[in-house]
């Protein structure tokens, strides 16, 4: 049995990243295999705690561009964020792990609210908590708010999970001599402009020196390698 290396870890999945080979919406077969990754971390006892985002949905930066006034697709796009978390708890207790989904916009009747001692308590008693809805408020991304619980929960690193390898000097799909870069200074991500999180999400993990870790969901397996302190994807560090 490897032995992981962090105790209590935040998980960022991209909405991209459930969409699988689709181009929107939720894979079954991809939400499963998540489920799967995230119930092995999980049996060796780390605290895992998840933000997921909107984008295979909705996403309210794109519908602003359209004229859509920024606060309501923003709002439209925590509710997208609501849906996957839903979905991911739901395949997770399909496996047996207790998940309990926690958002930040109060809605009773299908998730707890965001209350910090309460996500603490469920951590504390092994079961996976999901953080729905980013931040509650519009203009801050599902980054900002992975960097956020992440601090508030006191998690030891927050693992970005996207659809490439790590982080590249361009973008990899658009330029396939794009550069891989295996470990960077947050300043460097912030002067380079390194599209791998929101400038404000990297500037609050900057201050609060909390260690990134981004890498490719695809690849199975990686979730758990990464916990267990195999190096892969891109460090993000002082």
């Amino acid at each position: 049995m490897p032995k992981p290396e962090f105790k209590r870890v935040l998980l960022k999945l991209s909405g991209e990243a459930l969409m699988g080979n689709q181009e929107f919406g939720i894979s079954p077969e991809m939400i499963q295999s998540v489920a799967e990754e995230i119930r092995m971390v999980s049996k060796l006892g780390v605290e895992l705690a998840i933000v997921v985002g909107g984008g295979n949905i909705f996403r309210g930066v794109a519908a602003s561009s359209f004229g859509m006034d920024r606060a309501s697709a923003d709002h439209m796009g925590m509710l997208a964020t609501v849906i996957n978390s839903l979905a991911l708890q739901d395949a997770l207790e399909k496996k047996g792990i207790q998940t309990r989904t926690q958002t930040a916009i109060t809605m009773h009747e299908v998730a707890e609210p965001y209350i910090l001692r309460r996500a603490v308590r469920h951590l504390e008693k092994g079961r996976v908590v999901i953080f729905g809805a980013g931040t509650g408020n519009p203009y801050f991304t599902t980054d900002t708010a992975a960097v956020l619980r992440a601090q508030e929960i006191h998690a030891e690193i927050l693992l970005k999970a996207t659809k490439v390898d790590g982080v590249y000097d361009s973008d990899p799909v658009k330029n396939p001599d794009a550069k891989f870069i295996k470990s960077v200074s947050y300043m460097e991500v912030l002067e380079r402009q390194l599209k791998v999180m929101d400038m404000t999400a990297i500037s609050l993990a900057m201050d609060n020196h909390l260690p990134l870790i981004v890498f490719n969901l695809k690849n199975n397996g990686n979730i758990k390698k990464v916990v267990c302190g195999e190096y892969i994807g891109t460090r993000i560090s002082n």
